[in-house]
């Protein structure tokens, strides 16, 4: 199969199509635990950090948060962001270290949010944004090695050793 050629943003789903065992790494990881720390981008251009919840549903990395809470006001904005996944009560990462990047795009579907409702109950009102992946970096240990995996839309997934 001929690696993609696209640089574009993807969605959970397309991320997923592209590389599945990194993808349910990755998922993995991130269902660990409950709460994670996003990162988005204040009017100035400052960083701002803040706890989040990830859901994966309807082939997305979908990102929940109160109404016009800050984040969600700076993703509005600018859609950049980073979300590390909660790195658990220990120094030991047996399950390595995960964090994406890319762009949150707000749904706005009355029937997404209808099925969304529907599904996870969420805390109303509330703003509902899908991931658009332009990054996906794991961080682990085999033995004395550290292993970085990156992936980016249209490159295949590169695996770094370092003693």
């Amino acid at each position: 199969m001929a690696p993609m050629t696209s640089s574009s943003p993807l969605s959970w789903d397309g991320f997923a199509t592209a590389e599945p065992d990194f993808a349910d790494t990755v998922q993995r990881r991130f269902r660990l635990y409950k709460h994670h720390v996003l990162a988005t981008l204040r009017k100035d251009g400052s960083p701002r950090v803040t706890g989040l919840e990830a859901d994966f549903r309807f082939g997305e990395m979908l990102l929940g948060m109160m109404p016009d809470s800050l984040k969600a006001l700076d993703l509005r904005r600018d859609p950049r962001f980073a979300l590390h996944a909660n790195p658990g009560p220990d120094a030991e990462m047996n399950d390595g270290d995960v964090r994406v990047s890319g762009r949150a795009v707000e749904i706005t579907d009355p029937e997404v949010i209808a099925r969304f409702i529907e599904e996870a109950t969420p805390p109303e009102p509330f703003h509902l944004f899908r991931a658009e992946l332009t990054e996906v970096v794991r961080i682990g240990l085999d033995g004395d090695f550290l292993v970085i995996q990156s992936w980016r839309p249209g490159q295949p997934l590169r695996t770094a050793r370092r003693k």
